[in-house]
């Protein structure tokens, strides 16, 4: 009877160790972030971003239960746990192709879910009530760190909040030596930066859907390579 292939076993084991060695920290940092408050006042997590933060510890949780199950179904030589394993990232994988698929099928609803959003906060750059005041000056340090103006039709966003101080700089003002330059002009008479924040918004995503992609086709080749080593160490199993 042929035996179970030691390079194998133990190279699934320290690939499952790793493994769970990352769900564990993101399950830990999640948690940490969920439940203190000095953590969300640090990161400025506010309520909003928890379903973000519940979903990493759902993720971290997974990643530990499969790479326990890899661990101890390789050193074990258990079957059950192996298949258990094939299974879960299986599903994953069939998860993650499909999340692609409906992201291509689909990119015309969200471009249109992502406009409303940014129409949304247009409105709270007109409002005047406590909370949007809060928004408002977070968006103007986003302003003048991307060097923008408004969200969708620059200036106008603001409505009559456009002359409002907020903090110790003007609404919008181009704070470069050269306000003559491609990045600013002349509204009401001062000059502003000329680019809508929300141009700047489309464009990080789309520079970074790249990355996403790349990163999302490397860990399919990692589940992929798990699927194998898995599946044939469970056949080894079951012929010794």
């Amino acid at each position: 009877m042929a035996g179970v292939n030691s390079c194998m076993k133990y190279s699934m084991f320290i690939f499952n160790f790793l493994f769970w060695v990352c769900g564990s920290i993101i399950l830990g940092v999640s948690i940490w972030i969920r439940v203190s408050k000095n953590a969300q006042q640090e990161l400025e997590i506010n309520s909003s971003l928890f379903a973000g933060v519940d979903l990493l510890i759902a993720v971290g949780s997974i990643i530990m239960v499969l790479g326990f199950l890899g661990c101890c179904g390789a050193v074990k030589e258990s079957r059950c746990m192996l298949l258990l394993f094939f299974i879960g990232l299986l599903l994953i994988l069939i998860l993650q192709v499909t999340g692609g698929i409906l992201g291509a099928v689909y990119r015309s609803q969200i471009e249109a879910s992502l406009n409303k959003t940014l129409v949304e906060h247009m409105n709270s750059l007109q409002s005047s009530t406590e909370e949007s005041k809060v928004f408002q000056e977070k968006f103007q340090k986003f302003e003048r760190m991307n060097q923008c103006c408004g969200l969708l039709n620059g200036p106008e966003d603001w409505g009559n909040n456009f002359n409002i101080l907020l903090g110790t700089n003007k609404i919008c003002e181009c704070d470069i030596k050269d306000p003559s330059t491609d990045l600013c002009t002349s509204f009401q008479g001062r000059y502003i930066y000329k680019r809508p924040c929300g141009v700047v918004i489309i464009e990080y995503l789309q520079d970074h859907l790249l990355i996403i992609m790349g990163i999302a086709f490397g860990l399919a080749v990692i589940e992929i390579l798990g699927l194998v080593f898995s599946m044939s160490l469970y056949c080894q199993i079951q012929r010794k």
